[in-house]
């Protein structure tokens, strides 16, 4: 896996359609990207059914042992996903975990962005270069070719 990526994906399981959506969009710009909600031969690594109903997916996940084959799995496999990216993008509302994907692209020094309404306003929120409002938004700037 050399792949260089456009976007990095992130986002709760239990906003899977929403993700997807945007994984349909970055496909007809032919941009390139890492999704976990993409990445089944990583699920399959991990003993889980990428297809399965993201609400059961979500808690059977959640219920494994930190140091759990499927769980170990899918953290190298995102954060591989994520270190080959050059830009970030959160799907809101998000949880936890995307949140901290969030911080380690910021870190790692990658553009990031979100896209969606978030709940409250938090000072940190400010790492996103851009926080778009919907899709159309999304999509107008991918157009105009503003990322990196």
């Amino acid at each position: 896996m050399n792949e260089i990526y456009d976007f990095y994906i992130a986002g709760r399981m239990r906003n899977k359609e929403r993700i997807l959506e945007i994984c349909d969009m970055l496909e007809e710009l032919q941009i390139s990207y890492y999704c976990f909600l993409k990445n089944e031969q990583s699920h399959d690594k991990a003993g889980l059914d990428i297809n399965e109903q993201p609400e059961v997916l979500a808690q059977s996940f959640e219920n494994m042992a930190l140091d759990s084959h499927a769980v170990q799995t899918i953290f190298q496999a995102d954060m591989e996903g994520e270190k080959r990216s050059k830009n970030f993008l959160l799907v809101l509302p998000a949880g936890k975990s995307s949140h901290i994907e969030a911080g380690i692209a910021y870190g790692m020094g990658k553009k990031c962005y979100a896209i969606g309404e978030y709940d409250v306003t938090d000072s940190l929120y400010l790492i996103f270069d851009k926080i778009f409002k919907d899709k159309a938004d999304l999509r107008k700037f991918l157009q105009e070719g503003e990322r990196k």
